[in-house]
C-alpha cells in the first residue's frame, strides 16, 4: 500500500471523507443524503460507469475529478485502486471535504473506498460509507428472483476457478466479472473462451451442459433496458461476455428435506407444547 497513515496536519482545519453510491442508473437512484454530501464536497472523486454520469455528477458540484484515466491495459488494477486511495487521501488530509462517488453500491466489489475509509480512520479523520442502489438489487427486480425462496450464492467468478468453493445447485448462482474469469494478472480487461471453458468444465460437476443460464446488465441510462440473455451452460465459452455483464445459474436440483432435524424440531415443538399445558 503506497500510502502512509501520517499524523493530520495542524494548520489546516480538519478534513473529512464520504463514500457514497449513485445507484445504477442515472437520476433514478441517488439518495437524499448521498446527494447532500456530494453538493457540499470541496472535490469529488468519481469511479463512475460512463461520461455521462459524471457530466451529470458536475451539475452538481463543479470540481469533479475522474478515476478512470487511471485504468491502462497492461496495469494492475491492484496499482489503480492503490493510486485512487492516494488521490482521495492527499485531498483529506489537506482539509478538504471530499467525497468518493462510485456506480451502483460503493462497497460491492470496490477494493478503493474501503481502504481509503480504513486509511482516513487510522489517521483520526472522520470517513464513512452511504450504500447505493447495486446491480445485485437491480437484478432481483428484473429477473423476478427472490433470494429468501431456495437461497442465492454469490462468488467472483475467479474464485469458482482458484479455489475450492462449495456449490449448492439448489438455489441460484450469481457468478460477478465472469468476462475477466481466470485472469490472474489483474492487468487485463477481458479474457477468452478458453477461460470460460474453464469455468463451464467447474461448473459442469453440478450442472448439466444443456441447463439455462442468464446473462444479466442492469440499466445505467432511463432510455435502456436492462439486457437479458438466455443461454445453455456448455455455450457461455462461444458468446461475448462483456465485464458489465453478470451470470445467473438457477437452480438444478430440488431442495432435499432434512428429515432427522425435522424430527428432532417436531420433538422441541412437543415438549414445548406440553409444558405450556403442564
Amino acid at each position: 500500500m503506497n500510502t502512509p497513515l501520517v499524523a493530520p496536519p495542524k494548520d489546516t482545519r480538519q478534513g473529512s471523507l464520504a463514500v457514497v453510491g449513485m445507484g445504477m442508473t442515472l437520476g433514478s437512484h441517488l439518495t437524499p443524503l448521498s446527494r447532500s454530501h456530494i453538493e457540499q464536497a470541496d472535490v469529488i472523486f468519481a469511479g463512475l460507469s460512463d461520461n455521462i454520469v459524471e457530466q451529470w455528477l458536475q451539475r452538481m458540484n463543479a470540481d469533479v475529478r475522474s478515476l478512470q484515466p487511471y485504468y491502462k491495459e497492461g496495469k494492475s488494477r491492484r496499482k489503480t485502486y492503490e493510486e485512487w486511495v492516494d488521490l482521495m487521501m492527499t485531498e483529506v488530509r489537506a482539509g478538504k471535504r471530499v467525497c468518493g462517488v462510485f456506480y451502483g453500491h460503493p462497497g460491492i466489489f470496490a477494493w478503493s473506498p474501503h481502504k481509503v475509509i480504513e486509511v482516513a480512520r487510522a489517521e483520526g479523520f472522520q470517513a464513512h460509507m452511504e450504500p447505493g442502489i447495486s446491480a445485485e438489487d437491480c437484478l432481483y427486480a428484473d429477473l423476478g428472483i427472490d433470494p429468501g425462496t431456495v437461497g442465492c450464492q454469490h462468488f467472483e467468478a475467479g474464485q469458482i476457478l482458484f479455489y475450492e468453493r462449495r456449490i449448492d445447485p439448489s438455489g441460484y448462482l450469481v457468478l460477478w466479472q465472469v468476462g475477466l474469469v481466470g485472469d490472474r494478472s489483474l492487468a487485463r480487461f477481458t479474457t477468452s473462451g478458453a477461460y470460460r471453458q474453464v469455468l463451464v468444465d467447474v461448473l459442469s460437476k453440478d450442472y448439466p451442459l444443456d441447463h439455462e443460464i442468464i446473462l444479466y446488465r442492469a440499466v445505467t441510462l432511463p432510455i435502456q433496458k436492462p439486457r437479458i440473455r438466455r443461454i445453455a451452460l456448455r455455450d457461455l465459452p462461444f458468446v461475448d461476455v462483456p465485464t458489465e455483464e453478470t451470470v445467473i445459474l438457477p437452480p438444478a436440483a430440488t431442495l432435499k428435506p432434512n428429515h432427522e432435524i425435522r424430527e428432532r424440531l417436531a420433538a422441541l415443538d412437543k415438549l414445548e407444547k406440553e409444558a405450556s399445558v403442564a
